[in-house]
């Protein structure tokens, strides 16, 4: 037997046997999951040896307590990160407690007061929460930014001896300086917008729809909340306001939101009204607002209709209301968010001058916050866009960059799926499509709702060659947001073209407001493969006016087809097309 002084990491998840009675085979996939990407890697990072595993818990030992203590906290505020859109009865949430003592080390196990004083510890631990002992309290103490709460000194089972209590704080650890005026660059990271949906009101006068009222609510809620840049006030705080008279300000005021949701819900007859508006509660402004009739054949296929566009609607209405506010102020004064929603709109226009100024604002959102996944996520995506269209010196360079962003993003929130959404983007971009698929599946696992995913999707099984299936994807993505960008027209277009339907090509791309070289080559292409050559060279004509240097060489660079023959088939359009 050997002796020696370590630090003792207990950890066990609330709740096992209730998800394994309720579902063994998918809460035994989610915590190896969970094991797998986030569990050990940090305690490998942090030096420590696992010592013993039970199906619900484990044991782990480190020889600097600092570790425990880094290791611990950050396996709990990634928890929560990964929770934050699991239904409450559905989490795997951990308690972990630690201990700093002698321990007897004995055939690959670990004994003595110091681990029983761990288990302890972690016993009294709430779902997510650290609970050290005073021992690890007085060795961690102004060596991390981790601060304790004393919750005092409790007496634990078996043992003589009270032992003092400290909770980890799991929230902002940030040191704030004292009387330290910020100029406008060190402006402290703003705080994403805050939107609160108020029961829908039921305008029936039948108590029966009382219930479908409500779940359209509460659906809006649930869906809202998986869209990592908006901050959604909960359902406990809103519905205090049901059937009351309200206004807007005061409500806005008291839940501390940026954006009120409300509507209403009327039935006549087999007919079913549902409004809904947005309003920006500062200025009292609408800044949308939708009206959706239906037949009540289905009234669950309704409330899932309308919840969908609805959530695939308003955080877009609510960032361009954003860029309008930012639109008045100086730059000087914009902070972390801020950057990052200029940084997108720049990121859309798609010319070398715009993408390099993105790249400037979204390096300032990283650097006011370091820990903003979104940041970082479409820090990556923007050095992707100088990547691909080869806007940089250094392809290479720019490619890590772009890469480098995006896990660093993962490593902060892998449970945002504008993460994953933009992995498959750079996969694409490596015409790595099965690794792009993949992360394109998980994108919309974490949100089915989030139309850039969605119409991502269709691209993605469009270069596969799945035209037919990617234009259904597309197509819903454009219902979902009938306020869609213009660019998924193009999406569009070009999905028709490889499915070999060239009309619904043709009308597709004519709703693009501007006439861009992709867009030209497209039309130029499908006038071109239906003989109609007077339509083809005009379009031809147009696009070497704009675009002088035009090479299919390099264009067919800028295609990501999986099979050979789709690429064949834009080469053989454009040959007709005369562009060589």
């Amino acid at each position: 037997m050997e002796q020696r002084l370590a630090a003792v990491l207990a950890a066990d998840m609330v709740g096992y046997s209730r998800l394994m009675e309720a579902d063994e085979r998918s809460t035994l996939e989610r915590l190896r999951t969970h094991r797998t990407e986030l569990i050990d890697p940090a305690i490998i990072k942090n030096r420590g040896t696992i010592i013993k595993t039970t199906g619900d818990g484990m044991l782990v030992e480190f020889a600097s307590v600092v570790d425990a203590v880094l290791c611990a906290v950050e396996v709990q505020r990634r928890m929560k990160l990964r929770n934050s859109d699991v239904e409450v009865d559905r989490r795997i949430e951990f308690r972990i407690g630690i201990n700093l003592g002698d321990i007897i080390f004995d055939d690959g196990d670990i004994y003595g007061d110091g681990v029983n004083v761990a288990a302890r510890l972690e016993q009294l631990a709430v779902a997510g929460e650290v609970n050290v002992s005073s021992a690890v309290y007085e060795q961690v103490r102004g060596r991390t930014e981790i601060a304790f709460s004393d919750i005092g000194e409790k007496k634990l089972k078996n043992l003589s001896r009270p032992v003092r209590i400290y909770q980890a704080n799991l929230q902002d650890d940030s040191p704030q300086p004292e009387n330290a005026a910020p100029t406008p660059d060190e402006t402290a990271p703003v705080v994403k917008p805050s939107i609160a949906v108020l029961p829908f009101a039921n305008m029936s006068n039948d108590p029966d729809q009382e219930f479908f009222v409500d779940g359209l609510t509460e659906d809006i809620l649930t869906e809202l909340a998986r869209r990592h840049e908006l901050f959604v006030i909960s359902r406990n705080s809103t519905f205090v306001y049901k059937g009351q008279s309200v206004n807007v300000r005061e409500i806005a005021t008291e839940l501390g939101a940026q954006y009120i949701v409300e509507g209403s819900v009327r039935k006549a007859g087999n007919r079913l009204r549902i409004t809904a508006q947005l309003i920006e509660a500062q200025s009292d402004a609408h800044v949308w607002a939708e009206k959706y009739d239906r037949d009540m054949d289905d009234i669950f296929a309704i409330q899932d209709e309308i919840t969908s566009s609805i959530v695939a609607t308003l955080p877009g209405r609510i960032e361009e209301s954003q860029q309008n506010r930012l639109a008045r102020q100086k730059p000087a004064n914009l902070a972390a968010y801020e950057c990052v929603l200029v940084a997108k709109v720049l990121h859309h226009q798609s010319n070398p001058e715009s993408n390099l100024e993105a790249q400037k604002l979204i390096a300032r959102a990283v650097s006011l916050d370091p820990s903003y996944a979104h940041a970082h996520a479409w820090s990556g995506c923007i050095y992707g866009q100088a990547w691909g269209y080869r806007w940089c010196d250094d392809v290479d360079a720019m490619l890590g960059l772009s890469k480098e962003s995006i896990l660093k993003a993962a490593s902060l929130d892998d449970n945002d799926a504008d993460v994953h959404r933009l992995l498959a983007a750079i996969y694409v971009l490596q015409n790595d499509l099965e690794r792009a698929l993949r992360h394109q599946e998980r994108a919309l696992e974490l949100n089915p709702n989030y139309d850039l995913a969605v119409v991502q999707m269709g691209e993605v099984l469009n270069w596969q060659g799945k035209a037919e299936e990617g234009i259904a994807w597309i197509r819903k993505a454009m219902r979902l947001n009938p306020h869609h960008p213009p660019r998924f027209w193009s999406h569009l277009g070009r999905a028709h073209f490889n499915a070999r339907q060239y009309d619904k090509a043709i009308e597709a791309f004519g709703h693009l407001p501007s006439r861009e070289p992709l867009q030209l080559a497209f039309l130029a292409a499908c006038h071109a493969m239906k003989a109609e050559n007077t339509e083809a060279k005009s379009y031809t004509t147009q696009l070497l006016q704009a675009s002088p240097s035009f090479a299919v060489s390099d264009f067919l660079q800028t295609m990501h087809y999986g099979r050979q023959e789709d690429l064949e088939h834009l080469s053989l359009g454009l040959t007709k097309a005369e562009l060589v």
